[in-house]
């Protein structure tokens, strides 16, 4: 299950003989002490909720023993017996130079009181990695470990380095890709000292505190809004007793880190090691479910990728990211589209389409169902005509002919939906009765006899469940079996916003009135403090024109990253045209730049992407710029106006092929012709470019004498029509 190591291991100690004793280990939790998961997590522990067919916690073991790691302590809670069942079972019992050992507590209730058990057992001897058993990764540590042995050695204080990564919020929801929420950190650019650590900043009043002792102290602070947290750290010993010795330390943010910033008694540090071409995240919440398993699809977590951790040989990975096991029986007239996985075992009949989903092991799909963006877990029975778009559904469901599941349905195990019956957006449906009030986010999956839930205990969990179901079958329609849970009130924002489905138009719209409201209302006074920029007062900001001129560039390059990353997020995860135009209005809005600045970058965007794209031959350059014009020509002509900004398409057209896409150059009139079939460019936009260019360096003339016949097409075909209406 393991990938190889990447290199040798790193090690942080003093000197070469407690290199020798101290093998480098890491704490892994393996209880995420949160409700985020419910009603899937009563049953089955999150860490072993199965991530593109393989369960979670195989991926963080998989990435930690090729990171040199060699002995793990797995902290399990939240049904503890299946975690260890499950590790004790498997292939990391028996892993070589790769030790793991479970720690088991029934009545730890936090992160905090996790640690503080770890370290009441002295099992940990040297600086260590902790992680919890829902992180993906496949960075290497070797870098990260070496930078916090040279601080710990120079600032005994140092005790404490978190892995970030760069990630820049949605400007509209104010939340990452990973449905997590927009993450405030002030850091110093030159010793990577965290300052300042806040997720719930009041980002809704257009500005967060800062105490002017941060500024004073240290010559340079960046604030940033564009990190992740990746939630990975490589802690000192120190670590485990300042728990011990704070028990108000629960939440290892919320808490510890924060705590640790603003107390100037004990001198603690934290710094920060971040990631560029590595990839690190955890799985919060479903939107971080599904977007991560789109990464894994879409390989970048390579080589943690179903492929390479089952074996090739089970495994076989075709065109277009679809993923297919071995036993697989596909209906001949039955439509696999992209990024899609489809289990061992499994048959699809006929007429039926699946995109964007992983479909499970065993699983029995009728005829002419449709499948999109969606996570089938094992043993499920779709039978005819049913529609899934959006949704989760765990082992042993049974979806009764003609059910619909709508946008962000979470159906959890041996559920029934009956006949033609339509399970409402956002909707999670159990076997198990919802609790009776509401939970906090710091209770365990499960609650013992005094938290008032009137769930089952643990223990019931573990084995067959078999809840009285005689009075739901009106909730799920005829033949179904399963309770709806209820909304509480006011959670409602926290479902869309977390769920696997897309945010909905009228959601983003909402969202983009209310900010350009608040815009409106912000006034500017004392310090000027940008996101992501170096703090500065007012009296610092009358730089020269040339300074405003470089700033203006370097805004422009960032904005065309920004619009380029929205755009393949799009293409990749089958995003509609209306919300990505949402999108990138948004990013317009943040960046304070023109709509044809936004044409430009889409275009750019488009075409960088169908150079990228596999392609042989001048001829297949030109198919791969055809398929991305045709399905995403709404979304670019959404920025073009007019007429004057069809030229500058024309001449952003001209700068690629001249600089960063020269492949398109003999292709150059053959783009201008597609985008003037596609009505993306006026007849009146070609002519006036040709008719300015005219009067040109015969250097900037290339791609006009390239385009002549077509130029002269045009002209004659405008002349007929000139000559029809006299």
């Amino acid at each position: 299950m393991g990938a190889q190591k990447k290199g040798a291991t790193a090690r942080v100690s003093e000197d070469p003989e407690e290199l020798a004793r101290h093998p480098l280990q890491a704490i892994l939790l393996a209880d995420s002490f949160t409700t985020k998961f419910r009603p899937i997590t009563l049953e089955r522990p999150k860490v072993l909720l199965p991530l593109v067919n393989i369960p979670m916690i195989n991926y963080t073991l998989a990435w930690l023993d090729s990171a040199g790691v060699e002995e793990v302590f797995v902290f399990c809670c939240a049904h503890s017996k299946q975690v260890i069942d499950y590790l004790e079972s498997s292939e990391w019992s028996s892993q070589p130079n790769f030790s793991v050992t479970t720690i088991e507590s029934h009545n730890s209730i936090s992160a905090g009181d996790a640690l503080r058990l770890i370290y009441e057992r002295n099992v940990i001897h040297g600086d260590f990695v902790l992680i919890s058993g829902d992180t993906v990764s496949n960075m290497s540590l070797t870098q990260a470990l070496q930078e916090h042995k040279d601080r710990r050695k120079k600032d005994a204080n140092a005790i404490m380095t978190m892995v970030v990564k760069q990630s820049k919020p949605s400007p509209i929801t104010q939340q990452s890709r990973l449905g997590t929420d927009e993450l405030f950190m002030a850091i110093n650019p030159v010793t990577k000292q965290l300052l300042y650590y806040e997720d719930k900043a009041e980002y809704s009043k257009g500005f967060i505190s800062l105490d002017k002792t941060l500024i004073a102290d240290n010559p340079s602070v960046i604030l940033h809004n564009d990190k992740q947290d990746c939630y990975i750290d490589i802690c000192s010993q120190e670590v485990l007793s300042l728990f011990t010795d704070n028990f108000d330390y629960q939440h290892l943010r919320r808490h510890f880190v924060k705590g640790l910033l603003v107390d100037d008694i004990m001198g603690y540090k934290i710094f920060t090691h971040e990631i560029h071409s590595s990839y690190a995240a955890r799985i919060d919440n479903f939107r971080s479910y599904d977007t991560i398993s789109k990464d894994i699809i879409q390989r970048w977590t390579y080589p943690f990728v179903p492929d390479v951790l089952c074996g090739s040989s089970a495994i076989k990975v075709e065109r277009q990211g679809t993923y297919r096991a071995s036993d697989v029986t596909l209906s001949r007239s039955a439509q696999l589209g992209s990024f899609t996985f489809i289990g061992q075992g499994t048959k699809i009949g006929n007429d039926t389409k699946i995109s964007h989903s992983v479909i499970g092991e065993r699983c029995t799909i009728g005829s002419n169902v449709t499948i999109e963006g969606s996570y089938i877990w094992n043993n499920v029975t779709i039978e005819d005509g049913c529609q899934l778009r959006n949704a989760i559904v765990c082992d042993s469901v049974i979806l009764k002919s003609g059910a619909v599941l709508q946008p962000g349905v979470i159906l959890s195990f041996k559920v029934v939906v009956g006949q033609q019956f339509v399970v409402p957006a956002y909707s999670k449906v159990s076997l198990l009765q919802q609790p009776t009030q509401q939970d906090s986010d710091e209770e365990l999956e499960y609650a013992d006899s005094t938290s008032g839930t009137g769930e089952l205990r643990s223990d019931k969990l573990n084995g067959d469940i078999a809840p009285d179901l005689s009075e739901t079958a009106s909730e799920l329609g005829t033949g179904g079996v399963g309770y709806i849970w209820t909304v509480f009130e006011g959670a409602y924002d926290e479902e869309w916003r977390h769920s696997v489905a897309p945010i909905p138009t009228d959601k983003l719209v909402k969202l983009m009135l209310d900010k350009d409201e608040d815009e409106e209302l912000l006034t500017q006074d004392g310090n000027v403090i940008s996101a992501s920029r170096e703090l500065k007062t007012d009296s610092d900001g009358n730089g020269s024109e040339d300074d405003d001129n470089e700033d203006s560039r370097d805004d422009y390059v960032s904005f065309e990253k920004e619009v380029e990353a929205t755009f393949l997020r799009a293409v990749h995860e089958n995003v509609k045209v209306d919300l990505a135009v949402l999108e990138v209005n948004a990013l317009r809005l943040s960046y304070n730049m023109a709509s044809v600045d936004c044409g430009g970058a889409i275009f750019y965007s488009m075409m960088k992407l169908a150079v990228e794209s596999p392609h042989n031959s001048a001829s297949e350059l030109h198919r791969n710029a055809a398929d991305i014009v045709t399905t995403w020509q709404k979304l670019l002509k959404s920025f073009l106006h007019d007429i004057d900004e069809e030229i500058e398409v024309i001449l952003k057209f001209e700068e690629m092929c001249l600089e960063s896409a020269k492949e398109f150059a003999a292709l150059f009139p053959q783009i201008l012709h597609l985008l003037y079939d596609k009505e993306i460019l006026q007849e009146d936009a070609i002519l006036r470019w040709a008719d300015e260019k005219e009067g040109a360096d015969e250097s900037d003339k290339v791609f006009l004498k390239r385009s002549e016949k077509f130029i002269q097409w045009l002209r004659e075909a405008e002349e007929e029509e000139d000559d029809e209406d006299e």
